[in-house]
């Protein structure tokens, strides 16, 4: 089967195009004919070692498909089940072997490229709405990144939580995008300082949580955008890691609280793991959740995908098509 597989970290360069065994599935997992893998920003911090992994590897670990076989001891699925799944390495493949456990169960009205891609960014959206903070009606949330994958999805689910919206993007044209996925107001942080124009859209008393995929850049201006006891909740780093600083910070601000939260940990048990994947497949069949695919690539065509990313031109979803 052809594999984008990575022998040593690097650049885009890095990414190879070969031709590699068939797996078999072994007890407990099943073999998936993979018909869209995600492309996400931790598939690039994987490729150039920020993420260190035993190598040689094969990239991407998104995807939805066929299963084609199973190992002993698999009653969740059967061949011929559409499946999706994430958090398994192994996507960018034209097979993989996954844990009968973590694959997720699509509908049938559902196509695999869209359920392929919600699987991490969508589940992320979810997890952070309606768990790590979980927004009410009245609250204040700013989104960094707001027209992007994880952006534009959580700013729909927390519009309809009530909440009101304060999104962050880089351009008009994603500005747009953010409005048109229900964002209130809209900051072009490349033109104006968001800060100040957090703090003059709240008339000075700052946003309930910032969601914060962007890191580096962004952190310090976010946690100043804070009420007193609010949510830093940090969920990226496509700037680059937040350096090591002071907790007394927190307190000085206003007593505030910062998470660094990670999907596993909220998919942790199959029961979590169906439910949330339920809810966003229930929300997109009823036209309650939209979901842009802005790009879709060949498998041979990794590394232009991971160029698109690193540029910040993506406007949604990226998948891979073997």
């Amino acid at each position: 089967m052809k594999a984008i597989r990575l022998h040593q970290p690097g650049g885009t360069e890095a990414l190879r195009f070969e031709e590699i065994a068939t797996p078999a599935p072994e007890s407990g997992h099943a073999l998936v004919r993979i018909e869209a893998a995600g492309v996400n920003f931790i598939d690039v911090y994987q490729r150039s070692g920020a993420y260190k992994l035993a190598l040689p590897l094969t990239l991407g670990q998104e995807a939805a498909g066929v299963v084609e076989a199973v190992g002993a001891d698999v009653s969740v699925v059967k061949p011929g089940d559409r499946v999706a799944y994430v958090g398994v390495l192994g996507a960018y493949a034209e097979y993989a072997v996954v844990p009968a456990e973590q694959l997720v169960p699509i509908p049938a009205e559902l196509p695999a490229r869209l359920a392929a891609a919600v699987m991490l960014q969508g589940m992320t959206a979810h997890y952070l709405a309606c768990d790590t903070y979980p927004l009410k009606p009245g609250d204040v949330a700013l989104i960094h990144a707001a027209a992007g994958g994880v952006g534009a999805l959580l700013t729909q689910i927390a519009k309809r939580r009530g909440a009101r919206v304060i999104g962050t993007v880089s351009t008009e044209d994603k500005a747009m995008l953010a409005r048109e996925r229900g964002a209130d107001d809209v900051i072009l942080y490349t033109e104006t300082d968001f800060e100040a124009v957090v703090k003059q859209l709240t008339e000075g008393k700052g946003v309930d949580v910032v969601y914060d995929s962007v890191g580096k850049a962004t952190f310090e201006k976010s946690l100043n955008c804070l009420k007193p006891r609010g949510y830093m909740v940090l969920f990226g780093q496509s700037s680059g890691a937040v350096p090591p600083f002071d907790p007394q910070i927190l307190n000085a601000k206003g007593s505030l609280f910062l998470t660094r939260p990670s999907l596993r940990h909220y998919t942790a048990t199959r029961e979590d793991l169906l439910r949330r994947a339920g809810e966003l497949f229930d929300w997109m069949r009823a036209g309650k959740l939209h979901v842009r695919i802005d790009q879709v690539f060949a498998l041979a065509q990794a590394a232009q995908a991971h160029h698109y990313l690193e540029s910040r031109q993506s406007k949604g979803k990226l998948l891979l098509i073997p």
